[in-house]
């Protein structure tokens, strides 16, 4: 079996760790690498880190509009298929990466797998759901991560193309997240040098447009920080860096640490030793949840809603009281409640892949 795997984001890097080496091991995999994060921290260095098999084809595409981006992709990735004739197209998640290979597969007629397939927020306004969507509904494989991801498939009359694999964040979290320790982390300050990490710090990531794209609810979430008992990292997405910047001298918030982009291995060792996690990720909030860390999540949409238990992931408004209001909250862990798999959904995508190849 041939398998064109597109990847082009931190999270589809990371999901591409625990599944092209097991595709490797019986199948030829092309690996192709948009380009949509181009920066060290947020593409190479994972691809180190995670062992990840280097990209065959790079794209360099980032940048632009959604329309602009998507376009761009969808002419180069189509050359690449024509180039290779693959039996399939793997794709994973919601990234304009992944909904520019699946519409430029199905237009010539290559058959795609969708992992993560059926996650739905209901929300119009997020460009990402729109990928979600419209990839669900031109692949010929859907791969759910979690039993609502395949309920929402089932409200779409998709199911019969779905199978429920669990995710493979989840497998990764499980090998990677211990291979380093807090004492090995360096972490490089947006403001230059570099930093000791505290003793107990809040971490953050926060680069989602409707809380970056303006200083006022960026200010709103960086003031929560002010607000907390101990200090907050907050590695900072490159397109944000100046706002950070500014808002932290304009307004004097001393609390919160700005860093450089963090790799996986620094992030996922960030996240255990945390006290409390800040976000707008999708990625993080699954992540808080496998290392059992409370959450607050600054959206005003459900992404994962097996994560929304026992207050162990609540939404919030970009308003620096309800932020502290709700990090303060109590959660609840019953470590018997695993919804995002069993850490084998890697194994489970490779075996759905080779039965349909031999249906």
């Amino acid at each position: 079996m041939k398998i064109v795997t597109v990847v082009g984001a931190r999270p589809q890097f990371i999901k591409a760790a625990v599944v092209s080496h097991l595709l490797r091991e019986k199948h030829e995999e092309i690996l192709i690498h948009t380009g949509q994060h181009f920066d060290y921290n947020m593409s190479e260095q994972f691809f180190e880190e995670l062992d990840i098999p280097n990209p065959d084809y790079n794209l360099g595409i980032s940048g632009g509009s959604h329309a602009q981006m998507t376009g761009k992709m969808m002419i180069a990735v189509e050359d690449v298929l024509g180039k290779e004739k693959p039996d399939w197209l793997l794709v994973y998640g919601d990234t304009n990466s992944t909904l520019a290979a699946a519409l430029a597969a199905a237009k010539i007629h290559i058959p795609i797998c969708h992992v993560e397939a059926g996650a739905r927020t209901h929300c119009m306004t997020n460009p990402e759901e729109i990928n979600r969507i419209c990839t669900d509904h031109v692949s010929s494989l859907l791969l759910a991560s979690t039993q609502s991801g395949y309920d929402e498939m089932k409200k779409e009359g998709l199911s019969k193309r779905g199978i429920l694999v669990g995710d493979p964040m989840y497998d990764a979290f499980i090998k990677y997240s211990s291979r380093l320790q807090i004492k090995d982390v360096v972490l490089h300050m947006l403001y230059g040098g570099h930093i000791t990490i505290p003793d107990e710090y809040y971490y953050m990531t926060c680069h989602r447009e409707e809380n970056t794209s303006d200083d006022k609810d960026l200010a709103e979430i960086l003031k929560a920080t002010e607000l907390l008992d101990a200090p907050t990292i907050y590695p900072v997405h490159p397109r944000n860096k100046q706002r950070a910047l500014k808002l932290r001298e304009k307004y004097g918030f001393n609390k919160v640490i700005l860093t450089e982009p963090v790799g996986y291995l620094e992030s996922a060792c960030l996240v255990r030793n945390s006290k409390k996690i800040i976000t707008d990720s999708g990625g993080l909030q699954r992540e808080a949840f496998y290392a059992g860390k409370k959450c607050v999540t600054v959206l005003d949409f459900v992404c994962w809603p097996e994560t929304m238990v026992g207050k162990r992931n609540e939404l919030s408004r970009p308003i620096a009281e309800e932020i502290v209001d709700k990090i303060n909250h109590k959660q609840t862990v019953d470590n018997h409640y695993l919804p995002f798999g069993d850490g084998h959904s890697a194994e489970k995508i490779v075996m759905a892949l080779e039965h349909e190849v031999n249906k």
